[in-house]
């Protein structure tokens, strides 16, 4: 099927989905778990088959990480299915009641998008979440993958369509393959209502300039924590060396290390030890270098998210110089601050312009599943619609329905009836 073809038949698709009840949408989440159980050895082959081509491609190790779907990744997908299962629905829910005459009511509504288009890495569990989320939220997909796990992506759309079939209209998932699908899907304006594409900064900003169809940017996460003068030692270094090594090829690892020069001495050498007991290799600004041996590091590195054991360390003077360095190197991903002080803590939670600011815990929490969201399509950068991870509340927008009983504008006029805009209770 062409991807003009697809992206009709979703759209198509979407009215139905829009009418489903809850109980339905569930009971096809249902039977995607059921069917990804049924299905999981051929799942599993595929996706070997998949880890044996990216290794002779030489993929680097945090990206075959990533790639890899095996009994541990697909326990996580199917306890984010269950998750997703337990939370209330997120269509047809009153946002506002009002009266604004006797008689006319106004209410707002949530419902579905419409058709979403997403663009995303090579993990293959990305794509249940994806399509599970827009399952649950009414929602018609075109999912395209990357290219390394085409085969494990099939395996897994294969098990999707199977569970819901005879629930879903035909047509609510199409899985894309080819790079020249990117580029027709863009061109779908008519059809497909919202893009999401995952990746970096330059990958977003060329979806958004090759398309007309309102993009949700989910940039590359180049995620720093803070360790001021006034953090307790061992809870800097413990959060630290989780936000870093905890899953290295993910959006939200800590890249770049700040670290106030009044606890530098105490703080660098029990954290650098930690790190390195982890494989990390370390560079630092001259000021680190002068109290732990690492690589001196560059200009480029304070601007490079690294997926990788690498991270940059620098020293900084004042919580407000920490503030700086984030908002101009930073992707505006999640960041956070170690400290005791609530001067310093307030000070960087209104000075930080991220989606995800966060006070004496780790990076890697910047998470749908984690924020109790059931699952994620990814993390929003941008600051319209959604922001931070984005899940079923990102993917549902609402209406307007308005109630009378034989109203007219003229009647406002002429003053025969008047406004009241008296709120009711949803």
């Amino acid at each position: 099927m062409q991807v003009h073809e697809a992206a009709r038949a979703a759209k198509e698709a979407s009215y139905q989905l829009a009418a489903l009840s809850a109980e339905q949408r569930n009971e096809a989440l249902r039977g995607v778990q059921k069917a990804l159980r049924a299905h999981a050895e051929h799942i599993f082959s595929e996706n070997r088959l998949d880890l044996e081509a990216a290794r002779a491609e030489q993929l680097a190790a945090p990206l075959l990480k990533r790639l890899k779907f095996d009994e541990a990744k697909l326990r996580d997908v199917l306890s984010g299915l269950d998750s997703l299962l337990a939370l209330p629905d997120p269509l047809g829910r009153t946002q506002l009641a009002r009266e604004l005459t006797p008689g006319l009511n106004l209410y707002r509504i949530t419902c579905p998008i419409g058709v979403i288009g997403v663009i995303f890495e090579s993990r293959p569990d990305a794509l249940v979440q994806i399509a599970s989320l827009c399952i649950k939220s009414g929602n018609a997909v075109l999912l395209k993958g990357g290219r390394e796990a085409l085969r494990t992506n099939r395996a897994l759309f294969a098990a999707l369509e199977e569970g819901a079939r005879d629930i879903l209209p035909p047509g609510w998932a199409t899985l894309l393959e080819t790079r020249e699908d990117v580029s027709d899907m863009l061109a779908q304006e008519g059809s497909i209502d919202l893009i999401i594409p995952r990746g970096s900064n330059a990958f977003v900003k060329y979806i958004m300039d090759h398309t007309a169809i309102p993009v949700m940017g989910h940039a590359e996460g180049l995620c720093h924590t803070y360790v001021d003068a006034a953090a307790d030692t061992d809870m800097a270094v413990r959060v630290t060396v989780d936000a870093k090594t905890q899953a290295l090829a993910v959006c939200n690892a800590t890249e770049t290390l700040l670290v106030h020069r009044n606890i530098a001495d105490r703080f660098l050498p029990p954290c650098a030890r930690a790190l390195e007991e982890r494989g990390v290799e370390i560079r630092g600004d001259a000021a680190v270098r002068a109290i732990i041996p690492c690589l001196l590091a560059t200009d480029d590195d304070w601007a490079t998210e690294y997926l990788d054991a690498i991270l940059s360390i620098r020293i900084v003077d004042s919580v407000d110089e920490a503030i700086a360095h984030i908002n101009r190197y930073g992707s505006h991903h999640t960041d956070a601050i170690i400290t005791d002080d609530p001067q310093a803590r307030d000070r960087f939670l209104s000075g930080v312009d991220s989606a995800g600011v966060y006070v004496n815990c780790s990076t890697r929490f910047a998470d749908g599943y984690r924020y109790g969201f059931g699952a994620e399509v990814g993390i929003s950068t941008g600051k319209l619609h959604a922001r931070g991870p984005v899940g079923l509340e990102g993917l549902c927008t609402y209406k307007y329905h308005l109630i009378g009983s034989g109203q007219t504008v003229g009647d406002t006029v002429t003053g025969k009836i008047q406004y009241t805009h008296r709120d009711l209770k949803p």
